[in-house]
């Protein structure tokens, strides 16, 4: 057996359980619920996001690159104007900007399908219809050991259905 899974119809029985079983860590713990509730991030307690440093890098390779491309396109075919230099970096800080976030944005939706898994090839899992309409669902991924633990866990904080998934 991979994991068990247990079935929700009340929020705070959830919550209660997913507490719990970070405490006896028994195993990584996946929530599903219908909607955004910030008692379940709460509970679960997800790491920072890893997706704002691929911002941080592509805005800055952006910001270099648009400064270059337009250093270098000035120097490849000069216009001297009123004796200026070529390479002047004043004239193109807002094309070094504009591809900053061109470049920053690309990377940042490129981390969020990297990290998110999208696209997803095979079905999540313990995923039940019913976490689409309204009810919670827990999956704990545990060793077979522990398993019977987790089960008794789910139950004796009001899950309506608990099962072993392979």
């Amino acid at each position: 057996m991979r994991g068990v899974l247990g079935h929700f119809k009340e929020l705070d029985g959830a919550v209660e359980a997913i507490e719990e079983l970070k405490t006896s860590r028994l195993g990584d713990v996946t929530v599903f619920t219908p909607t955004p509730r910030h008692e379940f991030e709460h509970a679960v307690q997800p790491p920072r996001s890893p997706v704002r440093m691929y911002m941080l890098f592509g805005g800055l390779a952006g910001c270099m690159f648009g400064y270059w491309i337009a250093i270098w396109s000035s120097n490849y075919w000069p216009l001297v104007v009123g004796g200026k230099a070529f390479g002047s970096w004043i004239p193109y800080t807002i094309f070094g900007f504009e591809v900053f976030v061109l470049v920053g944005a690309l990377s940042t939706v490129a981390g969020l399908f990297i990290h998110a898994r999208i696209p997803r090839l095979t079905m999540t899992v313990g995923y039940d219809p019913r976490f689409s309409h309204g009810d919670y669902g827990v999956w704990v991924e545990c060793a077979p050991d522990k398993a019977a633990s987790a089960e008794a866990l789910l139950k004796k904080h009001g899950a309506v259905e608990v099962r072993g998934e392979r």
